[in-house]
């Protein structure tokens, strides 16, 4: 994939992707890292665009408790709302004028929007698949909330990627991800308190944190008392190493699923949300 020094050979890259896409999505998240300020500029740029483009491919449709209520007048919307529309109605039958549409009102069936807060767990060694795992999550967080989303990485400390109510573009969270290497301990009680504090920001009426780690704490904390406050929790664990993951999410009551590499990611995650 780098035939020489500052080179990138994208033929490669396409090519590993359909003979070993994992191993492929690990080592271009690797020479994201890589000492050739060049090659590492090139690595991140193709990674963030492909990274997105991987997490586009599957659902991105938002989910949640749909209402009817009162909303504005769109053809084939709903049915229109009489008394809300009434004396647009009424002045335009006695002016014998067309009504207008603007201020007419229907009532339809809404979904409302869904905020979400990405935690990724960067304690010990983070590169290569779980580095491509975590940056294509963070894609697909960002394609399916782009409204309201955040991204935590967590060790030691929290690193806030994106807050929820900043404004980053898209490739620039993933980009960023990716420049993180792994290393300290785990303080997940601190991670889930911080990703509380950051949907607490948003106004969504759905509130979801996902926790992309195996959920094994080696800093003291009430875990689950941090957990209880995030109205909704997700837990993504490797397959390989899931074991206190699948405790954790049973005692605190959160959906979990597992993932292999990082081309199953998006999907994964398509799946536990929609649930």
């Amino acid at each position: 994939m780098s035939p020489d020094v500052g080179e990138l050979d994208q033929a490669a890259v396409e090519q590993g992707l359909v003979d070993d896409p994992d191993e492929t999505l690990g080592l271009l998240a690797d020479l994201a890292g890589a000492t050739d300020q060049r090659l590492r500029d090139l690595a991140r740029t193709l990674a963030a665009r492909l990274f997105l483009d991987l997490a586009r491919r599957g659902p991105s449709t938002r989910r949640g408790v749909g209402r009817i209520g009162e909303q504005p007048y769109q053809p084939d919307g709903g049915d229109l709302d009489i008394d809300a529309s009434f004396d647009a109605l009424v002045e335009a039958a006695a002016s014998g004028v067309a009504v207008d549409a603007e201020r007419l009102r229907i009532r339809s069936w809404s979904t409302p929007d869904t905020a979400l807060c990405l935690l990724v767990d960067r304690s010990g060694s983070m590169g290569g698949r779980p580095l491509a795992t975590a940056a294509i999550a963070a894609a697909a967080v960002a394609a399916r909330g782009p409204k309201s989303y955040s991204v935590l990485a967590f060790g030691k400390d929290i690193v806030a990627v994106k807050s929820q109510d900043g404004d980053k573009p898209n490739e620039q969270v993933v980009t960023d991800l990716l420049s993180l290497r792994g290393h300290g301990t785990t303080n997940l009680a601190g991670a889930l308190r911080a990703a509380s504090q950051q949907l607490s920001r948003a106004t969504a009426a759905r509130k979801i944190a996902i926790l992309l780690s195996d959920c094994r704490p080696t800093v003291d904390g009430d875990v689950l008392g941090a957990a209880a406050s995030i109205p909704e929790l997700v837990v993504v664990a490797p397959d390989q190493d899931s074991a206190e993951a699948v405790t954790f999410a049973r005692r605190c009551g959160a959906r979990i699923t597992t993932v292999g590499g990082p081309s199953q990611i998006a999907q994964a995650l398509a799946s536990v949300l929609e649930r």
